[in-house]
């Protein structure tokens, strides 16, 4: 009874091998996908996007550039004697430059120093047909989440809007721009066949004067890094007497573009207080022999 039950369904499974090899039989195996060719747009777009090294170049201060008010700026007018975050970053960017300007915002949001105060950001659309609209939803997009610590004397959201006023969204004409970002070693291709920019991430900070101080790679820019940099950009005018500190144990490293410990530096502050260990040993023990003998020439 058992093998009469089980006769349909070894009768299907035999119709199912049969058809299959068939179908194998009469079409092949399935054929891999074909590997296509790189995109040589793209690649000779590629060789030519990089962020090179600049340190202490200085940067045409005097570029015209346009803010998201429609207003004409310069750079040196946004600085105003103040450090430079300078931002490159096209507005209309599907990814890249929105990943650097978030992450812009997330680590200025945690420091002590203040944008319009302490030092002035400067984003700058390598785009030439963006215009001041488009950079005015940029900055109303990416400072909705920025939150201004308040500090004493600040009367409220007066603090948040002195801050949210230190942030300029910028654009301009291509020649100018172009002149300015190559300055600083940022260099960018347009792909016409998808409509955008092939670029390098990162953000540069400058001197009250215009020259390249410091570099931060990436799309994340830890906060000391970023602090201790706008602190040696403004030669100390910033920045609390701890920071002075900081920056003799740290040394920066243009190769990561973040700050690492000198240990050179570190072992001459460790000789510095063993001798002054030992001197204060020495005089202890000279001030204490003296109190001893002086009951004895009594």
């Amino acid at each position: 009874m058992r093998l009469s039950k089980r006769k349909p369904a070894l009768v299907l499974v035999g119709l199912a091998l049969t058809w299959t090899a068939a179908a194998t039989a009469q079409f092949g195996p399935p054929r891999p996908e074909p590997i296509l060719a790189p995109d040589e747009g793209r690649l000779a777009a590629a060789e030519r996007v990089g962020f090179d090294q600049r340190l202490g170049v200085q940067v045409p201060m005097a570029t015209a550039l346009v803010d998201e008010t429609g207003r004409a700026v310069t750079l040196g007018e946004l600085g105003a004697g103040r450090p430079i975050l300078l931002v490159p970053a096209y507005y209309e960017c599907p990814m890249l430059c929105s990943m650097v300007l978030s992450g812009v915002v997330a680590t200025l949001d945690t420091l002590e120093l203040e944008p319009g105060r302490d030092f002035s950001v400067a984003v700058v659309s390598f785009d030439p047909e963006e215009t001041p609209e488009m950079a005015g939803a940029a900055k109303a997009r990416h400072l909705v989440r920025y939150r201004s610590r308040q500090r004493a004397g600040d009367a409220g959201s007066s603090g948040a809007l002195q801050a949210a006023a230190g942030f300029h969204f910028l654009t301009g004409e291509e020649a100018p721009v172009r002149e300015l970002l190559d300055a600083v070693g940022f260099r960018y291709a347009y792909l016409p066949e998808s409509d955008e920019w092939a670029h390098a991430a990162g953000i540069v900070t400058l001197t009250p004067e215009g020259a390249v101080a410091r570099y931060h790679y990436g799309v994340e820019y830890p906060p000391r890094d970023v602090r201790l940099g706008l602190i040696e950009a403004a030669g100390g005018a910033i920045g609390r007497p701890v920071d002075q500190v900081l920056l003799y144990c740290l040394r920066y490293d243009p190769g990561s573009g973040r700050y690492s410990l000198a240990i050179l530096n570190l072992v001459r502050v460790g000789g510095i207080a063993t001798v002054a260990a030992i001197g204060l040993f020495i005089f202890a023990s000279w001030r204490r022999g003296r109190r001893l003998a002086a009951p004895e020439a009594g």
